[in-house]
Formats: C-alpha cells, structure tokens, sequence
C-alpha cells in the first residue's frame, strides 16, 4: 500500500506528464470493476502545444446527465408526408419502370429524403428512410416491417406513389434516442 503522500505525487507527476486521469492504477482499476463514482472530472491537456505547458492552461470539464427521456420537440408527421410526397412525385412523374434505374432511384430518393428531413432540425431522432419501387402489373404486394420502439415518443411517416408503370413506397421511421 502506498501512503498518502506517494499517491499525491504520483498524481502531481502523472498531470505534469499530461495524463487525463488523477486516480492511481489501484483506483482506476476499482472503478472499471465497480462503476462510475460520481463528481468525476476530465481535464484537457496541451501538452503538445509549447506555449501551454503550466498547469493553469488546462481547463476542467464538467460534465452532466441531462435526464431528458422524452423529447421537447416532437416528430412533424404531416410535414414529412408533405415531403415524402413531394420527392416521389417530382422523381417518378413521368418514369417508365425499368429496374437498374428503379434501383439507383431508390438510392437516391432515400437519400434526398433524409437531407430533407434532417434540415428540419428536429433534435435527438434517429431517422430509417427505406423507399420501396417496384413494377405496376396486375400483381400485389406486402410489405411488413417491424420495429421496437416507444409509442410515445418514436413514429413514422409513411407515403405511396402510383403512375401507369410502377409504383413506389416511401416510409420515414424517428426514434427517438435517449
């Protein structure tokens, strides 16, 4: 065991060196076993920088839970549907079906999609686009899909487009992540 005042200047010495952490390998090594003990603060090194070598250059960071389990903002369904509508039909207006371009317009509309609706600006969502396009011919269809979630707070949106030659399907999936 080492006394107190070794333990201080191993600490002093391993800050000087530009070591995040003042906890001796015994301490550390109990909280990877136990968990995290509160109060617990990072500090920043600029060690690497010659001109900020003294120990009042380095800043301590505080860092806390915000305890937000539901969002303040919630998801826009109709503002989504209006832009899920509005993708499909300026993309598959006037397509003809043929699958290698059916295949890369996927692509592309999930894409643009998701920009879309992440320029709403809608904190804390992890957003699944998947866009379906298949040929319209006397067949049908299903289309299942599943997902955990929290019926409170994560929704979807979902729109379908027709023309004479294929149809296409759209769906936007927000979770929101805690």
């Amino acid at each position: 065991m080492m006394s107190d005042v070794a333990k201080e200047k191993m600490a002093h010495s391993a800050k000087k060196k530009g070591s995040v952490s003042p906890l001796s390998c015994h301490e550390f090594r109990w909280r990877e076993l136990h968990g995290r003990i509160k109060d617990c603060l990072s500090t920043v090194s600029y060690m690497d920088e010659p001109s900020l070598r003294d120990d009042a250059s380095r800043h301590t960071v505080q860092m806390e839970n915000t305890y937000q389990l539901g969002p303040t903002k919630h998801f826009p369904v109709v503002i989504v549907n209006h832009i899920l509508k509005d993708v499909l039909t300026n993309y598959l207006q006037e397509e003809q079906y043929e699958p290698e371009l059916c295949r890369q317009m996927t692509k592309t509309i999930s894409e643009v999609i998701k920009a879309q609706v992440k320029d709403l600006m809608i904190p804390r969502y992890k957003l699944i686009v998947i866009v379906h396009i298949g040929q319209l011919n006397s067949q049908s269809i299903l289309i299942g899909s599943r997902c955990l979630w929290n019926p409170k707070s994560d929704t979807f949106s979902s729109y379908v487009f027709r023309n004479s030659s294929l149809f296409a399907l759209a769906n936007v999936y927000a979770v929101y992540f805690e």
